[in-house]
């Protein structure tokens, strides 16, 4: 009797996810495998979390560690794959490539409300305890998903669904309900390698491993400090994030437009102009990304990625914009403005510039930038 019991909950903690606006649910046991365990003490031993010291808590590869009660784990997706093609903005150099999630109001804060809810209803109807989390807590969430049939983790390392493609984000509620899992996904990538030969820095050099230290993603969004120089070309004008990888993967094309009221597109952030950008002050910067993730990357960190994609334009329009980061208040901003003039003006007029610039009481990292060419 009790099967038909839980199959009968499942059924309608899914009906009511969905209802809430979720687009796919499904469930799993609290606990992840050794090959996970292993899989993030040999990312963590290797130093490939970089910037991401939250990364840096083993205790993500068992959900148990975070909640020893629980007895099953609910992990839902909601879809925002993309009408137009991610990559038709590469294009367009004189214009800022912001990642396709990174131009609708922050996800953080819907998800989580709508897990809330789903909580709450959970709760009451079962008289069950349950905690949720969106990035909040250290939980690996793809292998999660993984096990719960929402998708595999794909060559590039993130989730692929057969409905939605790449293009999930991803929330878990962990609950003291016993109900049994779903079946896990399997792997179809088969010797498709598309996702790989995309990454623009080659951060995908062997299949389902990613060095995050190379990802254009976490150059833009978590690194805290100047990017390589060797690196920085290959940035092209991405500005936040990079869907390159997400962008070709062939099962988009199974992938729905995403329609939801509730996330809405910023169509100011699908192609700025990085001479707009480049003149934005703390108080700009936070009103002009106020409700979204970029606000959390800062105002700093965010011009040192527009200078570095003015560098990479190939537009002699941008010389004055350039030239006007050099008085920047961040250094950050300053050393890349160089950088920026550095491809733009010929040799004469960077020298020209750096009698003028580069004085005694320039910042280390700024004067390593003058200097860098010779």
């Amino acid at each position: 009797m009790r099967e038909p019991e839980y199959t009968d909950v499942k059924h309608a903690i899914r009906a009511e996810a969905m209802r809430l606006g979720f687009d796919v649910v499904g469930f799993a046991q609290p606990a992840l495998g050794p090959e996970t365990a292993d899989n993030l003490t040999s990312y963590l031993n290797d130093g490939r979390h970089g910037d991401m010291a939250w990364m840096a808590n083993e205790r993500r590869a068992d959900p148990h560690a975070i909640w020893p009660e629980a007895r099953a784990a609910v992990v839902v997706g909601m879809s925002y794959a993309p009408a137009e093609d991610p990559l038709a903005i590469h294009a367009q150099p004189d214009k800022g490539a912001i990642s396709i999630y990174a131009q609708r109001g922050d996800y953080h804060d819907v998800l989580k409300k709508r897990l809330k809810a789903l909580g709450r209803w959970v709760a009451d109807t079962y008289a069950a305890e349950v905690k949720v989390f969106v990035d909040t807590a250290p939980i690996l969430e793809k292998p999660l998903a993984h096990s719960a049939g929402i998708g595999w983790q794909g060559k590039h390392t993130n989730l692929v669904s057969q409905r939605f493609g790449s293009w999930l984000f991803l929330g878990e509620m962990l609950t003291t309900l016993e109900l049994p899992p779903d079946a896990p996904s399997t792997d179809h990538c088969g010797s498709c390698d598309r996702c790989r030969a995309a990454c623009p820095t080659d951060a995908l050099s062997e299949a389902y491993r990613i060095e995050p230290r190379a990802c254009v993603s976490y150059l833009t969004i978590e690194h805290k400090t100047t990017i390589a120089p060797d690196l920085r070309a290959a940035m092209g004008n991405r500005i936040y994030g990079c869907d390159d990888c997400l962008s070709v993967c062939p099962w988009n094309k199974f992938a729905e437009p995403a329609a939801n009221p509730a996330l809405p597109r910023r169509p100011e952030l699908a192609a700025p102009d990085l001479a707009d950008l480049a003149v934005l002050d703390d108080a700009a910067f936070r009103k002009l990304f106020a409700g979204t993730s970029i606000k959390r990357t800062g105002r700093d960190r965010f011009l040192r990625n527009v200078m570095i994609a003015i560098g990479n334009a190939n537009d002699p329009a941008l010389v004055p914009v350039a030239e006007a980061a050099l008085v920047d208040p961040s250094p950050l901003v300053r050393a890349m403005a160089v950088w920026a003039l550095s491809r733009l003006v010929d040799g004469a007029g960077f020298q020209n510039l750096k009698a003028r610039h580069c004085t005694a009481e320039s910042d280390a990292e700024v004067r390593a930038e003058w200097d860098r060419r010779p």
